[in-house]
């Protein structure tokens, strides 16, 4: 319980930043960029925002459900596979999304370019019994 109440915590501190900066403090890990997911929570209702490494596919966003190899998902993947419909933040741009769950084929084409940006998630991979999802966020067209 304490391990959540810290990661809430510290991804409140990261968006707060992000926000602020539109990107400029909290934009990358590493080499990996860094946009902000919003999803309504599916049994709250309640928006929630988590800051996620992702990888740009074309004009699709890439982003791994891997909750840093845990048994269980992350609650933003159980909330986009219930309500598909987000939004995202990257730098200062916001943009409505639709995300799906990247089918086989997709994905072997995917992970080994996500390893590549963030070579962890093949350690977290080979520590959950879970296959760890691919999530591709596609944009929406503005109305």
């Amino acid at each position: 319980m304490a391990n959540r109440f810290f990661v809430r915590c510290v991804s409140a501190t990261h968006e707060f930043w992000y926000r602020l900066t539109g990107g400029a403090i909290g934009g990358r890990f590493g080499r990996a960029p860094i946009l902000l997911l919003t999803t309504k929570g599916r049994l709250s209702g309640k928006e929630r925002t988590t800051p996620l490494l992702y990888y740009r596919d074309g004009e699709n966003m890439v982003i791994i459900a891997s909750n840093g190899g845990d048994e269980r998902h992350p609650a933003w993947w159980l909330n986009l596979r219930d309500m598909p419909e987000a939004r995202v933040q990257v730098g200062r741009q916001e943009m409505a999304v639709r995300a799906e769950k990247a089918g086989p084929e997709e994905k072997a084409r995917l992970w080994p370019l996500l390893t590549e940006m963030y070579p962890q998630y093949d350690a977290y991979q080979k520590q959950t019994k879970r296959d760890i999802p691919v999530v591709v966020l596609t944009p929406k067209p503005a109305r």
